[in-house]
Order: structure tokens, then C-alpha cells, then sequence
């Protein structure tokens, strides 16, 4: 009963937006004027600042949070590490995903994929430590050459959609939400991934989406890994959702896991 409660809180906040700020760009990095960027790229026209709804993705480093000033500033969501391969849980999950839902703030789960253990494994490891909750945010795949001296190798384009989708079929009929993609510019074209049956979450620093990615659509972009948010000691990854606080309800209205 406890957890059907939460999630009907979490459903009200996510409607009613993130909290205080403009609809329109603000005059510096962000959305709102409490946000920030300690390293801003020069964007020119096609930047991210007039985006309506802005969040976090956070892990271990961002240490302690007060998740009540990030409410504060404008933040709409936040994506919280929860697993890595197929035996690392992030050991500050468990503790954000209670803060950030006891500070109203929708949040979701993302794993971190790691090429030497199958998809299945992967997808097991993570629903054994994310709860399916409701009105949580859809899992994310978080898909991306890791540079890992454990783990070196680079499957070939075709391993990587299969095992991927294996990961994404498996979580997604578990939770009754398909996951979100997250990846980067190279592993995107060094993969192929534009035929991917997925929701994208894009990585594009230095250049709006449509010109990193030519044709692909998306739900979020993050924008830098450099931003300053208020609750936080040091930087975090800030990131745009594609559309108006509208759209950001509706997309919810089908996206929240029940």
C-alpha cells in the first residue's frame, strides 16, 4: 500500500512539472536561472536553453544530495544509476531512489551495460535490484563503449542489437515499459543503431541532436556533463526533453510504469 501511495504522489508531481522557472530561455546555461554550466559550449543558435523541461542523471559521485533546492531550481526528472553488468549495484541507489520520490521528483533507473555478459544476465541483475514501482520512469539502457581494461572487447554491430534487445525485450515486459536508449555519438554510428527499436536518449555536447544524429528522433538530450545545480556539490550531467511541459505529460501519461 505504501508503494501504490508513492507512486499516485509521484504521478501528481510529474504533471505539475518541476518545480518554479520560465517557460522560455533563460539568459545563461539552462532553462531556469538557477541552473548552470561550469564549462558551457558555445551553441549559437541551436542550444538547449529554451527546452521547457530539464533534468539530472546522477551516480555515486554526486555524493550527498538536497533533493529539496534541486526540486527548487527547475529540475523535472532525474535518472538514477542502479546497475552496472551483471554484479555492481551503484551503492547510493537505494538511497536516492527513496530521496528524490520523498522529494517529489519523478526519477527512473539506468543500467550500464557492460560487453562481457549476455543481455539476459543483464537484464536479470537488473530487475533482482530496481523495484518495479509505480509512477516511476521508464528504465534506460545505457549502452556505450566503456573502455573497460576487464572487459576490452568490441562486439561487432550485430552482436550488440542482439544482445541489446534481448536486455530491452527482457526489462521492458518486466516492467511493462520498454527502456529508453541512452548512447553516444560514436557507439551510435559505429553501431548503427538508427534501426534499433528503441526511444533514444542522445549524448550531444557540442551540437544540437539533428545535426549529430541526421534523422533520429529523441526524448532526451544530454546536453553537457558540466552542469551546476543547486543540492549538488560539483557537476552532473544536465539533459533537455524533447518537447514543451505539455508534451513532457503526455509522454508521461504513456511512459510511467503502473
Amino acid at each position: 500500500m505504501n508503494k501504490l501511495l508513492l507512486g499516485l504522489v509521484l504521478v501528481v508531481a510529474v504533471a505539475c512539472g518541476g518545480g518554479p522557472g520560465r517557460d522560455i530561455g533563460a539568459p545563461g546555461p539552462g532553462a531556469y536561472p538557477q541552473l548552470g554550466d561550469s564549462a558551457p559550449h558555445d551553441w549559437g543558435g541551436a542550444h538547449p536553453y529554451g527546452h521547457q523541461v530539464h533534468g539530472i542523471d546522477i551516480s555515486r559521485w554526486q555524493g550527498d544530495i538536497d533533493w529539496g533546492r534541486v526540486r527548487g531550481s527547475g529540475i523535472s526528472f532525474a535518472y538514477i544509476k542502479s546497475t552496472e553488468g551483471g554484479d555492481h549495484l551503484d551503492p547510493n541507489f537505494n538511497r536516492y531512489w527513496r530521496e528524490a520520490a520523498g522529494a517529489r521528483i519523478p526519477r527512473g533507473a539506468y543500467h550500464y551495460y557492460y560487453f562481457c555478459r549476455s543481455g539476459a544476465e543483464q537484464a536479470a541483475w537488473f530487475i533482482r535490484n530496481v523495484p518495479r514501482e509505480r509512477g516511476s520512469l521508464p528504465p534506460v539502457l545505457d549502452i556505450e563503449w566503456t573502455h573497460s581494461k576487464t572487459c576490452p572487447g568490441r562486439p561487432s554491430p550485430a552482436v550488440v542489437k542482439r544482445e541489446a534487445n534481448v536486455f530491452l525485450d527482457i526489462v521492458g515486459r518486466h516492467y511493462g515499459q520498454r527502456p529508453v536508449v541512452y548512447t553516444t555519438v560514436d557507439f551510435y554510428h559505429d553501431n548503427d543503431l538508427g534501426d534499433l527499436r528503441a526511444e533514444f536518449w542522445l549524448r550531444s555536447v557540442a551540437g544540437h541532436p539533428r545535426r549529430v544524429y541526421p534523422g533520429e528522433r529523441w526524448a532526451f538530450w544530454q546536453y553537457t556533463g558540466t552542469g551546476i545545480v543547486p543540492g549538488i556539490s560539483g557537476n552532473v550531467d544536465l539533459n533537455a526533453f524533447a518537447g514543451s511541459r505539455a508534451d513532457w505529460s503526455r509522454w508521461l501519461q504513456t511512459r510511467l510504469t503502473r
